[in-house]
């Protein structure tokens, strides 16, 4: 892992392109150094001037008495390489570039760029940027940034791509109540990536959650286990602008067409335990919960209100994410009944009336808390009159105090809770406007807490009984073929390779190989054309079911020979092929599209005619995929109620499916060749299954 210690806890920085002009990027960083605290050195570096806003300034960073711990760059674009390799001679290894006029400028900035990147390499330097308004952390007391508020301090590390969300996130801060442990500003990404910055911060005692606001995420090798090691010890949240290129080209499968142009950074974000949220207020306010929450033990939530109506709101909200709203035992009954005017209701959610005063809520809090079957809690209150905002306030946080469980609360109003909420988040206890926001993160909190319990095992890699060269072989012909696509009987020979049930399916390139391979097969057969450039065999007549014996198989042979020629005059078929007819059974899909950036991510889903019209399908990424997370696959479709046994119907053979989906990722994995795969149908049996119709494209 990356050792980032220095670049946030330095001993002496230095800032090259340090100004005394106001307004200068860096006259603001030099200043922003002074008076926001740091107590390390500060080497203001300026060929032109002696000294700078009271410090003793250098010609050069190879001047200074010291290696700094951190340089800050902020001059012409042309000029920052020759700095970057002046200092990587003077043994600097941690750097924030804050120019741009990089790769965001093309042409020359993109070779720029390439040369920063060797440089960093070359030296063994972490550099954040180009491009960058730079780097803080509230617990050093380091501003390295260009903006003018040093954020307060608090747990949450914010890492952004954008320079300007940076600002105004600090801007905004002030007035929130959020504190910050880190805020850092990638730029363009040309050193240290996100992925490393989170994993170093996974590993920060000042940092309780991670959020992050990203525009690309940076290809690494192993994106799902790398996330997954961080994502067990903290919590990292990211909003993900724009979309993935997966499926943008792929319409020519049933797979590539179900997978939607965002399906491969939602699938990579699941699986790696790393939550995905759509909007900025999504970002805080679920950060703001993990900063300040213990973790619930499960997903039973209760509610305490003076509205009514907020508690409706909240059990919408609560069945619309599956959590459980408790249902409590007497004795917690007994206690809310002696707490709760009888005009009120003790019922979940608890209705403590318009006229609660404090006693009420603090009662009513203790004997909720106290029962073991509440995970957590929400408190709500509306601004009545005779609401003490203050008063409840403190009741929350000493009855909290006393169990470690997450207490959440909505304060529904403004000015009447300023001095409130600041209480309750200077105790751990994290505040909203709104019922259906608290409710929303504590399903976050509670998911987090199950993907702690999650088991990592890997059944793909664990899959040795394949015979890579025979399907090294296949693929050789077909491309000396100059074809991208395989026959049927080539693709049933790869899946008989890599242990994939399906219908045998053979070659015949004569009327009389047609009748002994059909004869060998047993009856009844299916014939069909064979050739990757006609599509739509059945409407040409190019497909014939329910063949009986050898000498129809023969003079079957011959008519799809014909009805291929005449409708196709200028296409020559490789032959016919023939193809043991299976009974049927339910009818799954699994494929599999290649996503340019995490590799192949494997469908499953209802097969059979309908499947782009149902669309009831599930996608894994093929890589780190674990026997939990392919039940959870197959758990998010419809046809998994078909399999387990519909109305009286008999089961399909689970585990069956799930080794077809195993061997299937290891096969895309083993030949980054393929650029698509599709079974469909799959016919699942009582016991056992067979694939129908397999698709093989090379890309």
């Amino acid at each position: 892992m990356t050792d980032l210690t220095k670049m946030f806890n330095p001993d002496s920085v230095a800032i090259v392109g340090a100004s005394n002009s106001e307004g200068k990027v860096g006259y603001i960083i030099v200043n922003n150094m002074i008076n926001d605290g740091f107590k390390g050195n500060i080497y203001p570096i300026n060929p032109k001037d002696d000294e700078i806003q009271g410090l003793k300034a250098y010609k050069n960073v190879s001047d200074l008495p010291e290696v700094p711990d951190l340089v800050i760059i902020s001059i012409p674009s042309v000029l920052v390489n020759p700095v970057v390799e002046e200092c990587g001679e003077f043994g600097v290894k941690n750097m924030v570039v804050i120019t741009a006029g990089f790769k965001e400028i093309g042409g020359e900035g993109v070779e720029r760029e390439n040369e920063l990147v060797a440089l960093g390499k070359k030296y063994g330097i972490n550099i954040i940027g180009p491009n960058s308004l730079g780097i803080t952390d509230s617990h050093s007391l380091l501003n390295a940034s260009f903006s003018q508020i040093m954020p307060p301090t608090g747990n949450i590390a914010f890492i952004s791509q954008s320079g300007a969300m940076m600002v105004a996130i600090i801007d905004w801060s002030v007035t929130s109540g959020i504190g910050f442990s880190k805020i850092i500003s990638l730029g363009n990404k040309a050193g240290t990536t996100e992925i490393e910055l989170i994993e170093y911060l996974s590993d920060d005692d000042e940092t309780a959650v991670v959020i992050c606001y990203l525009e690309s995420i940076t290809e690494d090798d192993d994106f799902v286990r790398t996330l997954r090691k961080v994502s067990y010890k903290k919590p990292v949240i990211i909003l993900k602008s724009g979309s993935s290129s997966a499926g943008a080209e792929a319409a020519s499968s049933h797979t590539g067409a179900l997978a939607g142009s965002d399906v491969a950074f939602d699938t990579a974000f699941k699986q790696s335990g790393v939550f995905r949220v759509t909007t900025m207020d999504e970002l805080f306010d679920v950060g703001l919960a993990f900063s300040k929450c213990p973790l619930p033990t499960g997903r039973n939530l209760a509610i305490i209100t003076n509205a009514g109506g907020g508690g409706v709101l909240s059990v919408d909200a609560m069945e619309r994410y599956g959590l459980e709203l408790v249902k409590f035992d007497e004795e917690t009954n007994e206690r809310l009944k002696a707490a709760v005017p009888e005009e009120g209701s003790i019922k979940n959610p608890i209705d403590v009336l318009g006229d609660a005063p404090v006693i009420r809520y603090k009662e009513s809090l203790e004997a909720v808390l106290d029962s073991d079957d509440v995970d957590g809690l929400v408190v709500m209150v509306c601004p009545t009159a005779s609401a003490d905002a203050d008063g409840i306030a403190q009741a929350l946080v000493e009855g909290a105090s006393e169990f470690d469980k997450p207490v959440i609360a909505v304060n529904m109003g403004g000015p009447t809770f300023e001095n409130a909420n600041d209480v309750l988040r200077d105790n751990g206890i994290p505040t909203y406007v709104f019922p259906e926001t608290a409710v929303k993160v504590f399903d976050y909190l509670a998911r987090f807490a199950a993907v702690q319990d999650r088991h990592y095992d890997d059944p793909v890699g664990e899959i040795d009984d394949v015979d890579k060269e025979a399907v090294e072989a296949i693929f050789a012909k077909v491309k000396e073929e100059e074809r991208d696509t395989l026959l049927g009987s080539e693709a049933y020979a790869v899946a008989e390779a890599y242990g994939i049930e399906a219908a045998p399916i053979k070659l015949a390139t004569s009327a009389e190989e047609a009748g002994q391979l059909a004869e060998e097969m047993d009856f009844p057969v299916v014939l069909k054309i064979a050739s990757d450039k006609i599509l739509h065999k059945s409407d040409i007549g190019g497909v014939k079911v329910g063949i009986q014996s050898k000498e129809e198989a023969e003079a079957v042979y011959e008519e799809i020979i014909a009805n291929a020629k005449k409708a196709h005059p200028d296409i020559v078929p490789n032959g016919v092929e023939v193809q043991k007819m299976m009974d049927s059974g339910i009818e799954v899909l699994v494929g599999m599209i290649r996503d340019a950036q995490f590799g192949p991510m494997i469908a499953f889903g209802m097969g059979g005619v309908l499947v782009n019209l149902l669309e009831d399908v599930s996608f894994k990424l093929a890589k780190g995929m674990t026997t939990e997370e392919i039940t959870e696959q197959m758990e998010d479709t419809k046809v998994m109620g078909l399999l387990k046994g519909f109305r009286g119907e008999a089961p399909g053979d689970i585990d069956a499916v799930k080794s077809a989906i195993i061997r299937v990722a290891r096969l895309t994995l083993d030949f980054p060749e393929i650029s698509e795969l599709d079974i469909n149908p799959i016919f699942v049996y009582e016991k056992g299954s067979s694939a129908l119709d397999i698709k093989i494209k090379l890309g």
